[in-house]
This record gives C-alpha cells, structure tokens and sequence, in this order.
C-alpha cells in the first residue's frame, strides 16, 4: 500500500496561489543569489531577504502541505487560508520594517511579541507538516529550557528569560529564525536545488545514469555498481540522501534483485550510496555549506577537504559490492541491455559543462556558492534549449522552478527550528555549559571526546536531518573538540560525517527505510547491511580529526602516503566486512583483515603510526597470498 502524499493535488485559486508562492520563492532565492539586489540602488538588510523567504515559504506550507495524512487532499481548507496569511504577516512585518526595529530589538513592543510568537508557532507547525514530532520536539525543548532553565540542577541550571523576550530573541535577532542555518539555505542551498532540478528538466540525470550504466554494468554484479556509481553522479548535484534513494532506487533496486541480490542487501546497496551523496563534492548536503560558513572560509575549501574520505567511502562500498557479487556468483548485465558509450556520449556530453562551469566557479574562480550555483542553472538551461532530446521547453522551466520551490520547503522548515536552537543557546548560554561539560566528561582526552561525539550525534540524529545535528553540534561540541587540539575543519567535518550516519544507522535511518519499502525488503535486515556497507564512514573520520592529511592539508608526499595507506586500509576492512576474497572467510580471517585495515589507515606521520602501517602491511599481504593459494588449491571453489 502506498502512503498517501503529504502534498495536496489543488486546482483553481489554491493551485494558482500555491504555484506563485512556490516559484516565486524559487525566483527571489535566485535573484539573490546572482546578487541583483546589489544592482537597485538602495540600501536591502538580509533579514529583510530571508524575511520575505520565509513568508514564501511558510504560505506555499499551508497551501499545499496537509495538515494531517487525512486531510483535504484536493481543496485548502479556511484555517489553511488563515495560516497562510499569517505566515506572510511574520515575513512581510521584517521585510517592511526591519530598518527601523533593526535599532530597537531590545524594546520589548507588543506587535514583535505576538508576531514573534505567532512566528514560533507557524514555524513550528509547517515543521510537523512537513518533517513529523520530532523535530518539533527538539524546538519546543529548547524553547522550553529558554523559560524553565532556573528549574534545572547542577551545571545545566540557568537564569531563564521571559516569554516575551524568548519570543522577540527568537524572532528578530540575526542570531535565531534569521541566522545562519535559513540565510545558507535562503542564498546557497536555493541555488544548487535549482540546478538539480534544472538537469533533471533536460534530460541530465538519465545522462548520469546512463553513464554509469556504460561503466559498470558488465562486469559482475554490475547493476550494484551501477547503484554505487549512479548515486555518487547523482548526488553531486543533489545532496539529499532520500531524494537520491527515492530517484535511482526505482531503477536500481529491481535491477539489482533480478540478477540475483537479496532484497534487504539490494536496499542497503542503494541506502548507502545515495547518502554518501551529502559528503560527495562538489555539491555536497546544506551542513557543507554552513561548515564554510561556521568557519569563515570558502565553500571550495571544504569541497575540497572531503574529497579523499569521500573517495574512501565509496571505495569501501565497491569493493564489499565487489566481493557480495563474487561470493553469489552474480554475473553483469549482457551488452545488449546497456547503452554504448559512443551514443552516450554523442548525446549527453554537453551535460558536462554546466558540471565544469560549476567546479572551475566554485573552486578555481572561488565564487561566492551561490552565484556559482546560478551560473552552473543558467547553463544547463542553455544546454538544455539546444538538445535534441529532452530539449527545454517554457512548460519544463516552470516546472523546474516550482519543484525548486517544493523541494525548499522542508529545508526552510528544518533550518527554521535550527535557528532557534541556536538562539537559545545563545540566549541562555547553554552552549558554553555543555561544551564545558562534554571537555569535563572526557577528562581532556581528544580521543574519548571524539566518541561521545559520535555517539551522540548517531542517538540525537535518529529521525532528524543531518543539518539540523550538525548545526546543533557545531555550537555545543565543536568549540570543545577545537580546544582540545583538533584541526577546526576536522572537528566540523567529523560532526558532519557523524550526523550524516543516521540516515543509514537503525533504529531510526530514513534513507534505508525509503529503499527498503521500494525494494520491499526487511527493514532492520536492510539497516544492519547499510551499517556494514558504509562502515568507513563510521571509522574515516576518528583518522583524519588527527590526521588531516587525509583533508588534503600538508606536503605533496604527506598527502600521497596517506592516501596510499588509508586505501589500502579501506580495502581490507571491506574484505573484513564482506567475509570473502577469493572463498569465504571465517572469522578468524576476518579479524585479521579488520585489523590489517585498521593499521594502515593513519598516515605515516610519526614512527608509531609508521610501525602500524608495516604491522597492517604486513598482515594484509600476508592474508592475500595465503587465500590466493588456497582457492588455487580448491579450484572448484574458486569464483571466475
């Protein structure tokens, strides 16, 4: 049974109101991006921006968001029109008005304290809509602590504000709704969904696909590779592990059952490889974004910083692939089911260049991210209105700019309730407590602080987008991890891998769960084989918080050894995983592989870390010829 949309179908005024809400959000995060406004002449606050942003945004919500799975599918009920309304009063009173209440945010006015309350709870609500409880929960507790802090024992304890400042506080101060998390995504993220969607219009995602089909469809179990290889293209210029599940999932978890993966396997394959999308550059997740902005430095840096772990994480999951397809003797799928490359190419290579025109702006020009967003948007749109196939038309472009629109709204709703946690840490001073507490916890020691870290980003990440985690984190953990020696990009990225991991971590991991049910797999069966597949995204990231080598930071042979070993290292710890080389492994083996991986991924950087590396060496070459001779000697067991 398929869960009802939580969309509505409208027709008539609600459907004419709803798409120019939605395309005109699209269109206004667009202009500002190419920084337009710079161009009028007068003086334009950001909060004057994000506020009308939000009021966009928050009136397409009430329009076409249900407000429960039974709601009025088809029509906007009055209460909907009236909570439209009062979501583009909250962001209309900023946009008209901050230059004057910009200078008297501390003057406590009636008219700011229930519009900042009516904010709070029209945000709160498009939350629930749009993403479920739990991140309403996560909202309501901090505001909760923001009024009730003084009740609190021992170190969390604090003075606690009224409700009429917490309401203002949260509402106008550039540290809480119009802060950081919705002004990444109000003039970067806008941009680079739009170039998503502007592919897809002309026919650039079946490019991609195709692509990968051509490289890896032949060789043995090649439709999982086509997975690996289709989600890591796809998500480049998506960044949403759901999103990629839901699009390459279709096509790739029935490719993969029918040449013979299990459904729960197949589910996981396909889980782990869209969600290394958020930690694939050069368009990476939102909480990329917000690391160069957290850190003052620009986006290409840090796109360039998680190119090795991401390679590494995807090497990882190739080879347990690999290993999966020889161990059920799974064979590719026959040449005459996969396209050529020279067709391919003939017809797709001009989706190339938006791709080029993106990376040379983001990193070699080092534009702002979201002008080169736009730039890469405008030139697929070129692109597109030359092909032959799939060629841009004024219906598409439409389309393209109002599921622009669609696809913000849960974003704006998830960096909306980050604001405010991070206006209440701000108001109540709860985030220095807690990195003080955490830094106590661990008694000083890096390493042990790294894995309270991760722990709690897994346990708080079930059920929240990654975002929100690594927003939550980089304000109460992040400082902590800095003072304790940690190189700041490190600690940000480490954050960011860990809260990435819930999506593919059980209980709670959306991405497993939106393959599982296309692959109609077991769900718990499908999140334990995620864990396994991506299980160098759970160690990667201890390695390069102390070695930032693999960050791409030090001299050229710092660099090469470092990725030399780690790779080595990923490739052995994927044989640990996959129980197989070339027979099956017992456990004993295994072990020995896991152990062999785990020493050479440091870099050698310092004589223990060099001794590690000869003990991993030589372990895993010890390992690799033993079992090389043994299926030489067992030949019927041996897999072509």
């Amino acid at each position: 049974m398929v869960a009802p949309s939580k969309f509505r179908s409208l027709t008539g005024a609600g459907r004419a109101a709803e798409r120019a809400l939605l395309s005109a959000l699209t269109l206004v995060g667009a202009l500002w991006a190419l920084e337009v406004h710079q161009l009028v002449g007068r003086a334009f606050f950001k909060e004057q921006y994000l506020g009308l942003f939000l009021a966009l945004a928050l009136g397409a919500v009430f329009l076409g968001v249900r407000s429960h799975a039974r709601g009025h599918a088809h029509r906007v009920p009055w209460y909907d029109w009236l909570l439209c309304l009062g979501g583009l009063a909250v962001g209309g009173y900023v946009v008209l008005l901050y230059p004057t209440i910009a200078y008297r945010l501390g003057v406590l006015t009636p008219d700011k304290v229930w519009l900042g309350a009516l904010a709070i709870l029209l945000v709160l609500e498009a939350t629930r809509r749009l993403v479920g409880w739990v991140m309403v929960g996560l909202g309501a507790v901090f505001i909760l602590y923001a009024k009730f802090a003084y009740l609190l024992p021992g170190p969390l304890a604090g003075k606690g504000s009224t409700w009429e400042r917490i309401a203002v506080y949260l509402y106008l101060d550039t540290n809480a709704l119009f802060g950081l998390p919705l002004a990444v995504t109000a003039s970067i993220v806008v941009a680079f969904i739009f170039f998503g969607q502007a592919l897809y219009a002309v026919g650039g995602d079946k490019f991609l696909t195709d692509l990968a089909l051509v490289a890896m469809g032949r060789y043995r179990g090649g439709p999982a590779k086509v997975a690996v290889a289709g989600s890591s293209l796809f998500g480049t210029v998506s960044g949403s592990a759901v999103s990629n599940v839901v699009v390459d999932g279709a096509i790739t978890i029935p490719m993969m059952k029918r040449t013979g993966y299990a459904p729960h396997m197949a589910a996981a394959i396909e889980a782990v490889a869209s969600t290394g999308g958020q930690i694939m550059p050069p368009v990476m997740g939102v909480a990329a974004f917000l690391i160069a902005e957290f850190l003052a430095i620009p986006y290409g840096q840090v796109a360039l910083a998680a190119v090795i772990p991401a390679l590494l994480y995807y090497l990882a999951l190739f080879v347990q692939v690999d290993l999966e397809a020889a161990k059920g003797r799974l064979v590719g799928l026959p040449r005459a089911q996969l396209p050529r490359f020279r067709t391919v190419m003939g017809r797709g290579w001009s989706f190339l260049l938006p791709l080029l025109v993106l990376l040379y702006t983001l990193m070699i020009a080092v534009w702002q991210p979201g002008k080169a967003g736009m730039v890469a948007v405008i030139a697929a749109l070129l692109v597109g209105a030359f092909q032959r196939e799939d060629r841009l038309t004024l219906g598409k472009l439409l389309t393209a700019i109002e599921e622009t629109g669609r696809v913000l709204l849960d974003i704006v709703a998830i960096t909306a309730v980050a604001g405010f946690v991070i206006g209440v840490l701000q108001l109540s001073g709860l985030g220095f407590k807690f990195s003080f507490l955490l830094v106590s916890a661990a008694g000083g020691n890096a390493l042990l602080l790294l894995t309270l870290t991760a722990i709690v980003c897994i346990v708080l990440g079930m059920g929240m987008p990654t975002a929100v985690i690594y927003v939550m984190l980089a304000v109460l953990v992040g400082p902590a991890l800095v003072q304790l020696g940690i190189d700041p990009l490190g600690a940000h990225l480490f954050l960011f891998y860990f809260g990435m991991l819930s999506m593919i971590t059980p209980p709670v991991c959306l991405a497993t769960y939106a393959a599982a049910s296309i692959g109609r797999a077991d769900f718990m069966k499908a999140g334990w084989a995620g864990v396994r597949l991506g299980i160098v995204a759970y160690v990667v990231p201890f390695f390069f918080a102390y070695h930032p080598a693999l960050l791409l930071k030090g001299s050229p042979s710092e660099i090469i050894l470092a990725v030399i070993t780690a790779a080595a290292g990923v490739i052995l710890l994927g044989i640990a995983c996959a129980g197989f080389l070339f027979r099956p492994l017992g456990w004993t083996k295994r072990s020995v592989a896991a152990l062999a991986g785990l020493c050479l991924f440091p870099p050698p950087s310092s004589g223990l870390w060099v001794a590690a590396n000869a003990v991993g060496l030589a372990l895993g070459a010890l390992l690799v010829l033993w079992e090389r001779n043994g299926a030489r000697l067992s030949p019927a067991r041996e897999i072509p």
